[in-house]
């Protein structure tokens, strides 16, 4: 666990504020973000053969977490307004496990990375699959939203195991 002094969202005295990016050179910066949602195999097979009363639940979960990619600074209070350059947004159907794995890549020309553009993009993505099949699912369980890679920026490359 870092101490407070490796912590950059909190000045000298502990006190929370917003990271000063000014002086941070503007690059390209792209972040990987995934999670899965597990589900009854039914509520599976309804959501790819395209049975949901609700209509087209990944076309609409894709339309959330990019929407929600762009308010992540009106989520996260410390968070800084980002002009996204793009949010792909990828949906991998795991049958064995009976999960849909939500996969996002947001990309950015700035001076701060897009880390958490891209982790809340996963969480509404999954969020949105589970308004729309709670009537038929109440226990779909999200679960392993992590970041995967990050690119960009002076602390340049990291990938996660």
């Amino acid at each position: 666990m870092a101490d407070a002094e490796g912590l950059t969202h909190f000045d000298a005295r502990g006190q929370a504020h917003m990271v000063d990016v000014a002086a941070k050179a503007e690059t390209r910066r792209v972040a990987r973000a995934a999670g899965a949602i597990r589900m009854e195999p039914g509520t599976l097979r309804m959501i790819v053969e395209g049975d949901a009363k609700k209509g087209d639940v990944l076309g609409i979960a894709r339309i959330a977490a990019i929407q929600a990619s762009k308010r992540a600074a009106e989520l996260i209070p410390l968070c800084h307004p980002l002009h996204l350059t793009r949010v792909g947004v990828e949906f991998n159907i795991d049958q064995a496990s009976s999960a849909i794995e939500c996969v996002v890549t947001a990309e950015t020309v700035g001076r701060t990375g897009v880390e958490m553009e891209a982790l809340t993009a996963v969480s509404v993505g999954l969020l949105a699959i589970y308004d729309m099949c709670k009537a038929v699912d109440r226990g779909m369980r999200m679960e392993g939203i992590r970041l995967l890679e990050k690119a960009g920026g002076k602390s340049g490359h990291w990938q996660g195991r």
